[in-house]
């Protein structure tokens, strides 16, 4: 799952004591790349859809599961998994178990279709996530054959806002951002992060009156290529999001993003 050799997997899991995501941290403070697909199988598969309504103030985005890519590609589940979303749009529901309890046009609910899909197909299939945003202009892109949605909302409702909108969530589905900006980070990511780097120093036989000045200069670099706003524009490199976007409009802001992706 995670790209690394099995006896450092192995070594991993035991120092870990079984904690999958303390295996994982354990990984990267080696030096470890590690893949970000880790999932357990039966959510690696399926269709990301994303939607908006026509007036661009509401939009969703719904992660349907199957086991396989056989599944994924046919044609009835991928129907399915369109209406599962016109009908999610249409309703806004707060939660998966909302959306759930939503009728199709033929009257039975959601949850009861999954049921018979189940059946039907033999593999486990359900709604792995859901997300739902609204903004003065909701913005949604579909990527890689709906293995990825994201919905991006922003502060401006105007033709230059979608246009801005779209490549922000090209942008978006390309370098998977973790915040809007740095301030949005969470302290635990950021703790995280730090930890790992001040591992990583160590490990290079680095002074330790040295590590925490060179742990935060690893830190800046996480914030530059892992926040959205700080992002180089995957479109022209010379410029970041945040530049792009005042650009277009001084007063143009991303206000929420929602990224969505199969094995994740």
């Amino acid at each position: 799952m995670t790209g690394a050799g099995m006896m450092d997997c192995k070594e991993a899991l035991s120092n870990a004591e079984g904690d999958f995501e303390a295996a994982i941290d354990y990984l990267r403070k080696k030096g470890q790349k590690v893949s970000a697909k880790r999932a357990d199988r039966d959510a690696l598969e399926g269709v990301v859809v994303a939607k908006t309504t026509p007036d661009g103030h509401r939009g969703v985005v719904v992660r349907l599961t199957s086991e396989t890519d056989f599944v994924a590609k046919n044609q009835d589940f991928r129907t399915f998994a369109d209406e599962v979303a016109d009908v999610t749009l249409n309703n806004f529901p707060q939660s998966v178990d909302d959306l759930k309890a939503l009728k199709l046009k033929d009257g039975r609910s959601i949850g009861d279709a999954l049921d018979e899909q189940v059946a039907k197909i033999g593999e486990k299939i359900g709604i792995g996530q859901y997300e739902r945003m609204e903004a003065p202009q909701v913005v949604a892109y579909n990527h890689g054959a709906n293995r990825i949605g994201v919905l991006v909302g922003l502060s401006h409702h105007d033709e230059k806002a979608v246009q801005a909108g779209f490549d922000t969530a090209m942008q978006i589905a390309a370098m998977s951002p973790v915040a809007l900006d740095r301030n949005s980070v969470s302290q635990a990511t950021i703790d995280r992060e730090l930890d790992i780097a001040k591992e990583q120093i160590r490990a290079e036989g680095k002074p330790e009156n040295m590590v925490e000045k060179i742990a935060q200069g690893k830190l800046n670099k996480f914030f530059k290529d892992s926040t959205l706003l700080s992002q180089d524009f995957v479109k022209d490199s010379s410029k970041t999001v945040e530049q792009m976007l005042k650009e277009i409009n001084a007063d143009l802001k991303v206000l929420d993003f929602k990224r969505v992706a199969l094995g994740e």
